[in-house]
């Protein structure tokens, strides 16, 4: 790794920026998702996870890019807390009544969840909160990236990946790729090996819609209907 990060350094800062214009063009990569649930009419066989998950993410991610003075980290996630807020308000429209007054828990626990990981970021040692952060924000990643794969029983059962965000996973692979390639260039090993176990995450949920259809597979005619046919 000690080669590639020679080879990198140099280019870190245009890395950076090729890093933040995909996140940015992922965080859009929403618009297909809210496309999908504006036909549909209802938001409510999809997951909050990508958008509320989104904000959580981008809001910790901002507080690590201050304290480490990253610009490229700042940048991005500022335009990331804009666009997953926007979205968050179209997937709420579409959710009924009963989605809605479970959506608006959820963002009560997650509001909590941040302010209370904001005050001990502002009174930690700046030293150890980059770490302890760092892998703050790769849990969640994880679960949040990984969480599809709960699903995957399901998935295999229905013969469907219908429900699944591949425009987010897609590009959360182009994602992962870049800044893994960025945190290598600046010799970040925690931000190596975060976006490394998303790559393969994402890769999984990838392999799942090369195998399986988005739309649910057709059941067979029942034997009544066939003999009526003949």
């Amino acid at each position: 790794m000690d080669a590639l990060s020679d080879l990198l350094a140099p280019h870190s800062e245009t890395i950076g920026k090729i890093a933040g214009t995909i996140t940015t063009l992922q965080f859009l990569s929403g618009i297909a998702l809210l496309n999908d649930i504006r036909k549909k009419g209802s938001s409510d066989i999809y997951p909050i996870g990508p958008f509320l998950g989104g904000i959580v993410l981008t809001v910790l991610s901002l507080k690590l890019g201050q304290i480490m003075g990253d610009q490229p980290m700042i940048n991005v996630n500022v335009i990331g807390f804009a666009i997953n807020s926007i979205f968050l308000v179209g997937f709420y429209y579409y959710a009924s009544s009963e989605n809605k007054s479970k959506i608006w828990v959820k963002i009560g626990y997650a509001t909590l969840f941040l302010m209370a990981c904001i005050a001990y970021a502002n009174f930690e040692d700046p030293k150890r909160i980059e770490f302890r952060l760092g892998m703050l924000i790769t849990s969640i990643l994880v679960w949040l990236v990984g969480s599809p794969l709960l699903n995957l029983p399901n998935i295999i059962k229905k013969k469907s990946t219908e429900g699944m965000p591949f425009p987010i996973i897609f590009a959360g692979q182009l994602v992962a790729t870049a800044w893994t390639l960025y945190a290598v260039s600046i010799r970040n090993h925690v931000m190596v090996y975060q976006n490394l176990f998303l790559w393969v995450l994402g890769g999984i949920q990838l392999v799942m819609f090369m195998i399986y259809p988005s739309t649910p597979a057709k059941k067979p005619a029942a034997k009544s209907e066939k003999k009526k046919e003949k």
